[in-house]
């Protein structure tokens, strides 16, 4: 974190997450934001001019408001924000997707209204000045990395329209992702590809960073935990390491990634990665090769193991699914260790896994059981290292009693119970629906707890939460609102498929003296703990939770103003006829 203060006692912090900056405003005193219509956010990256940060949101009539000629009516310097807080993350509107990497020089400056409710000049003796660092996170040697998700979003309507494809038609399992996906409003077609570049953001890079480590270097190997698995680019590259016999896969095989009739139309739905692992059999050379199983109920996992010589060296984790929705629909995280004791143990899960579960095969209680009895469930994992993060690891499945412990720990911590835990709670967790469990019911409930600061969102948190401003009470969105009619100047946003929430995160006492990240693959959920292959990491250091609080801050916020024009009466504002063009227009291509 950075800090600046200048001027009408007017303060500014910078806090710095996975490529993006959360900046911070406050006025000591109550009469120095009397009259105030707003901030005006300048940024200057590395070795490129400034620029003012845009916003959407603009004064009815411009022209009673001071105005900065050749400056685009989106920028600060002429439509202030009017909120306490902003985060940027750099790239699309003025450096495209390719962003500088760097020291960033952000100068905040308060804007006033005069007297007639005109707002003035921009009076540079008031601003504060902070420069930080921004790019992808890395700590030691853990790297982070979150897909954009957002494609209910204005960002995703104006890059690439509000009925994008994402998959062309026929949705076949290979596909040449360089080929044209649409046309954007502005008439600039767009590939497959770009839109998975924009969706991935720093996960999709992690991601491939590892896949591409592993394939241009023929000492290499890669051992594989796969959920859903259908993303085109990331099968390419597992069927060429097959065909050279250097990679192993445990693929998930619960009914929803099997060949099945659909219980509803008796229709025969081919599952991508029964296709998948045909293709993979008849082409790789051993020791290539794919184990499917599930333990009780599901193989859930989503690492990459990569080894040398028999010696694991890098591993990456986390909730992102090798799949389209899981990189290009979903809100996710992944972590990237650089530690050989860090993949180490997930290369010692991965042997252990692969034997029981070629032992006893497909779902199989058998399986979860013998699982729960090793010492990689019993017994979590700790580790620090210099350049490592004090933190532990369990895998999953545990037993019964093992998981109620695991969880009923994190629940204490939620609430605050816990020694020395300050009373804070961020979190993005899928679906805190269908389950009894300690840490659902706590999330679920938290938002009301007036001692425990609390700011959440799930995809069905059973209801949605919204807190007037200044309410003691925290607060809980729903992550999957239905049909928005947003009004003017916003255009309309697309309803994407599937979860848009699927992290399962939870940062805990940011502020005090040992904050904490629970996140990794696991659901958080009893059922899940105690019947799904899953890694529940605990990490303890200040970055990391900032990095991760700065995630939900924008989930929350993002969805917070979504749920407020959710299933829209017939008064709300129609669609604007701009939008409604660019929609025709995408129907008619």
């Amino acid at each position: 974190m950075a800090s600046a203060k200048k001027g009408r006692s007017f303060s500014l912090k910078a806090y710095v997450g996975d490529n993006k900056t959360l900046l911070a405003f406050n006025f000591v005193s109550q009469a120095d934001a009397a009259n105030l219509a707003g901030f005006t956010i300048e940024c200057k990256p590395p070795g490129q001019p400034s620029y003012y940060l845009f916003n959407e949101l603009q004064f009815p009539d411009p022209s009673k408001h001071f105005q900065v000629a050749g400056q685009d009516p989106k920028a600060t310097i002429n439509a202030p924000i009017q909120k306490y807080r902003w985060i940027h993350v750099p790239g699309s509107n003025h450096q495209g997707v390719n962003s500088a990497v760097g020291t960033y020089t952000y100068t905040v400056t308060p804007r006033y209204f005069d007297a007639n409710q005109s707002m003035q000049a921009l009076d540079s003796s008031l601003s504060a000045q902070v420069s930080v660092a921004v790019g992808p996170f890395r700590k030691g040697s853990l790297a982070l990395g979150f897909t954009r998700g957002y494609m209910q979003s204005e960002a995703f309507a104006h890059h690439f329209g509000d009925s994008a494809l994402l998959q062309p038609a026929n949705k076949p399992l290979l596909y040449d992702t360089s080929q044209k996906a649409g046309t954007n409003p502005a008439g600039q077609s767009f590939t497959f590809a770009d839109e998975y570049v924009w969706m991935g953001a720093t996960a999709r890079q992690q991601i491939f960073a590892i896949l591409n480590a592993v394939l241009n270097d023929p000492n290499l190997q890669l051992d594989v935990f796969a959920y859903d698995l259908n993303e085109p680019d990331i099968l390419n590259v597992l069927l060429t390491l097959g065909k050279a016999g250097r990679v192993r896969i445990i693929l998930d095989n619960a009914q929803l990634h099997v060949t099945h009739k659909d219980s509803k139309t008796g229709k025969t739905i081919v599952a991508p990665e029964d296709t998948f692992t045909a293709l993979f059999n008849k082409q790789a050379k051993a020791p290539a090769e794919i184990v499917r199983g599930s333990f009780a109920r599901y193989s859930h996992d989503k690492v990459l193991i990569i080894s040398k010589q028999g010696k694991a060296t890098q591993v990456l984790t986390g909730s992102t699914n090798f799949s389209v929705t899981g990189l290009y629909v979903n809100a996710n995280h992944v972590l990237v260790f650089d530690d050989a004791n860090v993949a180490g143990e997930y290369e010692k899960v991965f042997e252990q896994s692969w034997q029981i579960l070629k032992q006893f095969g497909k779902t199989s209680v058998k399986a979860a059981n013998a699982f729960s009895a090793t010492p990689f469930a019993k017994n979590p994992y700790t580790y620090q290292a210099a350049s490592v993060p004090r933190m532990s690891i369990t895998f999953s499945p545990h037993t019964p009693a093992d998981a109620k412990v695991i969880l009923g720990d994190i629940s204490s911590r939620i609430t605050g119970q816990a020694a020395g835990a300050p009373g804070s709670v961020l979190f993005a967790v899928m679906q805190l629906t269908g389950s009894k469990t300690p840490v659902y019911d706590t999330l679920t409930q938290i938002y009301q707890n007036k001692s425990v600061y609390s700011y959440g969102i799930s995809d069905a948190p059973g209801g949605t939460h919204l807190y007037a401003p200044g309410s003691p009470t925290g607060v809980l969105v729903s992550g999957k609102p239905g049909k928005t009619t947003l009004p003017p100047p916003f255009d309309q946003v697309p309803i994407p498929p599937g979860h848009e929430i699927h992290d399962k995160f939870v940062v805990c006492g940011l502020n005090g003296n040992d904050p904490v990240v629970y996140c990794g693959s696991s659901n958080l959920a009893s059922g899940g703990e105690a019947a799904n292959g899953d890694n529940l990491l605990q990490i303890h250091d200040a970055d990391v939770a900032t990095a991760f609080a700065i995630e939900a801050l924008l989930l929350v916020d993002h969805y917070n103003f979504l749920d407020r024009y959710e299933n829209a009466k017939k008064s709300a504002p129609k669609p604007s006829k701009k939008s409604s063009k660019k929609k025709a227009a995408k129907k008619g291509k």
